[in-house]
């Protein structure tokens, strides 16, 4: 048989692709939860290797320590169904097994290898899309999806979110104008294409087009932010950022209260953008109350540690907010430990992981000329874990901001941004 773009599926019950093809969109649109229903499909068809295949992918890409188990238990099954499965299945069964051995970066290129063969399998484009963005590969962002486009036809299902995903590694290659015309182009064709949304977002935030990004968001909060997206909280994070760049204080924490941290959950992608909008006001000594209290109780059960550089980061923010001085020790050994060993993260951690922890730990501490000699080395290479342009901006204004009280305090001239007191 064959899904809706042609792509070869080595299934026999139409049933069990209509399955598949119903999680696919929810993956693609990011509302309802694709697990869920390809685990119906799996009930009635249990040797459906797609969807094996499928709930495995859904499951890297929420890229932390938690979903190894889940993931092990999908490679188990299409090991014994290997000799049911056709190529392009055992293709992604081969990528699927390099994460779980934490050859990330080998998962994300067997991924483009099968895109070569098969560029029309919009499982293999959006996963690969995403592993290349917890790489912060911007050339891969948009090359992956640029390789594939030619085989594709705007009447093509998915074609929309396809023109979402070209418009973001546009974006974080730059291309702002096509990145604009390409994610515009996908939210006409898809409406609700959060990605799309959020590829937008981005480029207005290059562009310090605030207000204008502002109105962009709330005017179509139908599209984006319904109860079952499961990406709301990170479109309302760039929403928060545009109101806290424009001054708007009170709204960026009622936003932080009720869209991006609306709910306590334990999942890293809601944990980190929690931190990361925290701690922009704690650079600027704002204060916000009981939240970081809430966000660092969790992340000092230290369960995620040392298991991705980039969430590593964001836990030692929430620690050194709070004092938490033993918790954010333990996420330091955790990542120096990691750094020490092998896979993609060891190189990750060793590269820019650990200096930047060194970093924050310091800048809590109030060792602010420490801090600015540990980020200089690494601020232009900080792609290496992951994250966008819009994301690693922290480092950027970590670095800034401790240069500045460090200059303070070696000087009788008191500067700040707004010139010297």
């Amino acid at each position: 048989m064959q899904d809706l773009r042609g792509v070869p599926v080595s299934a026999s019950d139409p049933g069990s692709l209509d399955g598949y093809e119903s999680a696919l969109r929810a993956f693609n649109t990011y509302r309802g939860d694709p697990v869920a229903i390809i685990d119906r499909t799996l009930q009635d068809d249990p040797d459906f290797v797609m969807g094996h295949v499928l709930r495995a992918h859904v499951h890297v890409t929420m890229w932390e320590k938690s979903v190894v188990p889940a993931i092990e238990t999908s490679l188990n099954r299409l090991r014994d169904l290997d000799n049911r499965s056709n190529e392009r299945e055992r293709a992604h069964a081969r990528a699927l097994g390099r994460w779980a051995s934490g050859d990330w970066r080998g998962y994300k290129d067997d991924l483009d290898r099968l895109l070569a063969e098969q560029p029309r399998d919009l499982l293999a484009l959006q996963a690969g899309h995403i592993s290349d963005f917890f790489h912060g590969d911007r050339d891969n962002l948009r090359g992956r999806v640029a390789r594939s486009l030619p085989a594709w036809t705007r009447e093509d299902s998915g074609y929309g979110f396809l023109l979402g995903m070209y418009a973001f590694g546009l974006e974080e290659c730059g291309s702002y104008g096509p990145a604009e015309e390409a994610g515009r182009y996908a939210i006409a064709i898809e409406p609700d294409d959060c990605w799309a949304q959020h590829a937008l977002a981005h480029v207005m935030e290059m562009q310090a087009r605030q207000a204008e990004g502002i109105a962009f968001m709330e005017t179509r909060q139908a599209h984006w932010a319904q109860d079952d997206n499961a990406f709301q909280f990170h479109n309302w994070w760039h929403t928060a950022l545009y109101h806290l760049d424009q001054g708007h204080i009170d709204r960026a924490l009622e936003i932080y209260d009720r869209g991006v941290r609306a709910q306590t959950s334990e999942i890293q992608l809601m944990m980190l953008d929690a931190a990361a909008l925290l701690w922009r006001l704690y650079l600027r000594d704002i204060d916000v109350g009981g939240r970081w209290k809430e966000l660092a109780s969790i992340y000092a059960k230290g369960s995620e540690n040392g298991f991705y550089a980039f969430n590593d980061m964001h836990a030692m923010m929430a620690l050194v907010a709070t004092g938490q001085e033993s918790a954010a020790a333990a996420v330091l050994r955790a990542a120096s430990k990691a750094a020490a060993g092998e896979g993609t993260n060891a190189v990750m951690s060793r590269e820019v992981g650990v200096p930047i922890l060194r970093a924050f730990e310091a800048f809590g501490r109030g060792r602010y000329g420490e801090a600015v000699d540990l980020l200089m080395p690494v601020r232009y290479r900080a792609a290496l874990f992951g994250g966008s342009h819009a994301q690693r901006d922290i480092v950027h204004r970590t670095l800034i901001e401790a240069a500045l009280r460090d200059a303070n305090k070696r000087s009788p001239w008191r500067w700040r941004a707004s010139g010297p007191r």
